[in-house]
Protein backbone atom coordinates (compact mmCIF):
# COMPACT_ATOMS: atom_id res chain seq x y z
CA UNK A 1 0.00 0.00 0.00
CA UNK A 2 1.17 3.64 -0.48
CA UNK A 3 0.34 7.11 0.90
CA UNK A 4 -1.45 9.63 -1.03
CA UNK A 5 -2.33 9.06 -4.75
CA UNK A 6 -0.02 6.12 -4.20
CA UNK A 7 2.81 7.05 -6.47
CA UNK A 8 0.37 9.39 -8.50
CA UNK A 9 1.44 13.67 -8.29
CA UNK A 10 -1.06 15.72 -8.94
CA UNK A 11 -0.14 18.82 -10.51
CA UNK A 12 -3.06 20.93 -10.89
CA UNK A 13 -5.93 21.06 -8.74
CA UNK A 14 -7.26 18.57 -6.06
CA UNK A 15 -7.05 14.88 -6.00
CA UNK A 16 -9.98 13.38 -6.88
CA UNK A 17 -11.37 9.61 -6.02
CA UNK A 18 -9.95 7.75 -8.94
CA UNK A 19 -6.15 8.88 -7.51
CA UNK A 20 -6.46 6.71 -4.33
CA UNK A 21 -7.31 3.13 -3.78
CA UNK A 22 -10.75 2.22 -2.71
CA UNK A 23 -13.03 -0.45 -0.95
CA UNK A 24 -16.59 -0.62 -2.04
CA UNK A 25 -18.57 -2.42 0.09
CA UNK A 26 -21.37 -3.46 -2.44
CA UNK A 27 -19.09 -5.30 -4.26
CA UNK A 28 -17.37 -7.04 -0.96
CA UNK A 29 -21.01 -8.03 -0.52
CA UNK A 30 -21.55 -9.37 -4.04
CA UNK A 31 -18.09 -11.65 -3.79
CA UNK A 32 -19.60 -12.74 -0.14
CA UNK A 33 -16.71 -11.35 1.87
CA UNK A 34 -18.89 -9.60 4.93
CA UNK A 35 -19.91 -12.76 5.69
CA UNK A 36 -18.38 -13.67 9.27
CA UNK A 37 -15.74 -15.59 9.30
CA UNK A 38 -14.47 -15.00 5.88
CA UNK A 39 -11.00 -14.03 5.36
CA UNK A 40 -9.76 -12.90 2.31
CA UNK A 41 -7.00 -10.88 0.34
CA UNK A 42 -7.87 -8.02 -1.87
CA UNK A 43 -5.05 -6.70 -4.80
CA UNK A 44 -5.30 -3.91 -7.15
CA UNK A 45 -3.33 -4.72 -10.53
CA UNK A 46 -2.87 -2.66 -13.63
CA UNK A 47 -2.18 -4.60 -16.60
CA UNK A 48 -1.97 -7.73 -14.57
CA UNK A 49 0.76 -6.06 -12.55
CA UNK A 50 -0.28 -6.12 -8.67
CA UNK A 51 0.09 -2.81 -7.39
CA UNK A 52 -1.26 -3.32 -4.12
CA UNK A 53 -2.98 -6.03 -1.50
CA UNK A 54 -5.12 -5.68 1.46
CA UNK A 55 -5.98 -8.62 3.83
CA UNK A 56 -9.84 -8.60 5.15
CA UNK A 57 -11.14 -10.36 8.04
CA UNK A 58 -15.26 -10.62 8.34
CA UNK A 59 -16.85 -10.50 11.56
CA UNK A 60 -20.36 -9.80 12.22
CA UNK A 61 -21.21 -5.94 12.14
CA UNK A 62 -17.65 -4.89 11.02
CA UNK A 63 -14.36 -5.94 9.17
CA UNK A 64 -10.60 -5.86 10.34
CA UNK A 65 -8.76 -4.24 7.31
CA UNK A 66 -5.09 -5.50 7.91
CA UNK A 67 -2.12 -4.26 5.35
CA UNK A 68 0.89 -2.80 5.29
CA UNK A 69 1.93 0.55 4.03
CA UNK A 70 4.85 2.87 3.41
CA UNK A 71 4.36 6.76 3.73
CA UNK A 72 6.20 8.81 0.93
CA UNK A 73 10.18 8.72 1.84
CA UNK A 74 9.12 7.04 5.54
CA UNK A 75 9.43 3.53 7.24
CA UNK A 76 6.99 0.07 6.36
CA UNK A 77 4.52 0.03 8.83
CA UNK A 78 1.60 -2.71 9.99
CA UNK A 79 -2.10 -1.60 10.16
CA UNK A 80 -5.02 -3.54 11.24
CA UNK A 81 -8.22 -1.85 12.35
CA UNK A 82 -11.69 -2.46 12.37
CA UNK A 83 -14.67 -0.37 9.90
CA UNK A 84 -17.84 -1.09 11.05
CA UNK A 85 -20.64 -2.18 9.06
CA UNK A 86 -25.00 -0.89 8.50
CA UNK A 87 -27.19 -2.08 7.01
CA UNK A 88 -30.82 -0.09 5.82
CA UNK A 89 -32.93 -2.12 4.26
CA UNK A 90 -34.26 -1.87 0.23
CA UNK A 91 -37.35 -0.94 -0.96
CA UNK A 92 -37.86 -4.43 -2.26
CA UNK A 93 -36.71 -6.55 0.35
CA UNK A 94 -33.36 -7.03 1.66
CA UNK A 95 -31.07 -5.05 3.09
CA UNK A 96 -28.29 -3.04 1.57
CA UNK A 97 -24.63 -2.64 3.79
CA UNK A 98 -22.23 0.27 4.39
CA UNK A 99 -19.21 1.07 5.73
CA UNK A 100 -18.95 3.73 8.72
CA UNK A 101 -15.78 5.84 7.79
CA UNK A 102 -13.38 4.63 10.81
CA UNK A 103 -12.33 8.09 10.87
CA UNK A 104 -13.25 8.96 14.43
CA UNK A 105 -14.01 12.74 13.80
CA UNK A 106 -16.41 11.90 11.09
CA UNK A 107 -18.16 8.51 11.01
CA UNK A 108 -20.48 8.92 7.71
CA UNK A 109 -22.01 6.25 6.42
CA UNK A 110 -20.69 5.65 2.88
CA UNK A 111 -20.18 3.18 0.08
CA UNK A 112 -16.71 3.35 -0.34
CA UNK A 113 -13.73 4.10 1.37
CA UNK A 114 -10.24 5.57 -0.21
CA UNK A 115 -6.84 4.61 1.01
CA UNK A 116 -4.67 7.33 2.30
CA UNK A 117 -2.59 5.65 5.51
CA UNK A 118 -6.17 4.57 6.53
CA UNK A 119 -8.76 3.60 4.17
CA UNK A 120 -11.50 6.69 5.08
CA UNK A 121 -14.46 8.37 3.19
CA UNK A 122 -13.75 10.85 0.69
CA UNK A 123 -15.16 13.86 2.57
CA UNK A 124 -12.03 13.25 4.81
CA UNK A 125 -9.71 13.29 1.63
CA UNK A 126 -11.52 15.96 0.50
CA UNK A 127 -11.72 14.36 -2.70
CA UNK A 128 -13.77 15.26 -5.46
CA UNK A 129 -15.37 13.08 -8.21
CA UNK A 130 -13.43 13.20 -11.72
CA UNK A 131 -16.47 14.66 -13.87
CA UNK A 132 -16.81 17.78 -11.48
CA UNK A 133 -13.56 18.73 -12.71
CA UNK A 134 -13.81 17.96 -16.47
CA UNK A 135 -14.92 19.46 -19.61
CA UNK A 136 -16.57 17.23 -22.79
CA UNK A 137 -12.93 16.33 -23.73
CA UNK A 138 -11.62 15.24 -20.60
CA UNK A 139 -14.66 13.40 -19.97
CA UNK A 140 -14.53 11.48 -23.69
CA UNK A 141 -11.20 10.74 -22.95
CA UNK A 142 -11.57 9.24 -19.53
CA UNK A 143 -14.25 7.20 -21.12
CA UNK A 144 -12.48 5.94 -24.04
CA UNK A 145 -9.87 5.18 -21.31
CA UNK A 146 -12.15 3.17 -19.27
CA UNK A 147 -12.79 0.78 -22.82
CA UNK A 148 -8.79 0.92 -23.11
CA UNK A 149 -8.25 -0.70 -19.32
CA UNK A 150 -10.81 -3.59 -20.43
CA UNK A 151 -9.28 -4.17 -23.07
CA UNK A 152 -6.04 -4.54 -22.02
CA UNK A 153 -4.45 -1.60 -23.86
CA UNK A 154 -2.10 0.93 -22.80
CA UNK A 155 -3.76 4.28 -21.44
CA UNK A 156 -4.25 7.40 -23.71
CA UNK A 157 -5.82 7.41 -26.92
CA UNK A 158 -2.39 8.79 -28.35
CA UNK A 159 -1.16 5.50 -28.28
CA UNK A 160 -3.66 4.07 -30.72
CA UNK A 161 -5.86 0.89 -30.43
CA UNK A 162 -4.76 -2.52 -29.32
CA UNK A 163 -5.65 -5.68 -32.08
CA UNK A 164 -5.58 -8.48 -30.19
CA UNK A 165 -9.22 -9.58 -28.44
CA UNK A 166 -8.94 -10.18 -24.30
CA UNK A 167 -9.24 -13.89 -24.08
CA UNK A 168 -12.70 -15.05 -23.12
CA UNK A 169 -14.11 -12.01 -24.29
CA UNK A 170 -16.73 -12.48 -27.13
CA UNK A 171 -16.19 -11.16 -30.53
CA UNK A 172 -19.41 -9.08 -30.48
CA UNK A 173 -18.94 -7.57 -27.03
CA UNK A 174 -14.95 -6.41 -28.15
CA UNK A 175 -16.08 -4.95 -31.36
CA UNK A 176 -19.12 -2.81 -29.73
CA UNK A 177 -16.01 -1.93 -27.34
CA UNK A 178 -13.77 -0.81 -30.40
CA UNK A 179 -16.53 1.31 -31.65
CA UNK A 180 -17.44 3.25 -28.36
CA UNK A 181 -13.35 3.27 -27.83
CA UNK A 182 -13.47 4.61 -31.05
CA UNK A 183 -16.24 7.16 -30.57
CA UNK A 184 -14.90 8.65 -27.40
CA UNK A 185 -11.30 9.11 -29.01
CA UNK A 186 -12.91 10.65 -31.89
CA UNK A 187 -14.41 13.21 -29.21
CA UNK A 188 -11.34 13.32 -27.33
CA UNK A 189 -9.27 14.37 -29.96
CA UNK A 190 -11.37 17.23 -31.83
CA UNK A 191 -12.00 18.62 -28.52
CA UNK A 192 -7.99 19.00 -28.32
CA UNK A 193 -8.13 20.52 -32.17
CA UNK A 194 -10.76 23.21 -31.16
CA UNK A 195 -8.40 23.93 -27.61
CA UNK A 196 -5.13 24.11 -29.74
CA UNK A 197 -6.92 26.67 -32.35
CA UNK A 198 -8.45 28.71 -29.42
CA UNK A 199 -4.85 29.41 -27.74
CA UNK A 200 -3.11 30.05 -30.77
CA UNK A 201 -5.33 31.46 -32.62
CA UNK A 202 -5.80 29.28 -35.80
CA UNK A 203 -8.64 29.53 -38.06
Amino acid sequence: MGGRGSGRHRQFGSWDTEDFRSLDVRWLKREGLLEPGRIAQVTWSRRDRVTGEIGIIAERGRIILDYRQRPRGGEWETLSYPVDLVETPCNLGGARPWFLCPNPGCRRRVAILYADRLFVCRHCLSLTYPSQREDATDRAARRADRIRDKLGWKRGILNGPGWLKPKGMHWKTFQHLCWKHDLFASRALAGMREDLDRRYGRR
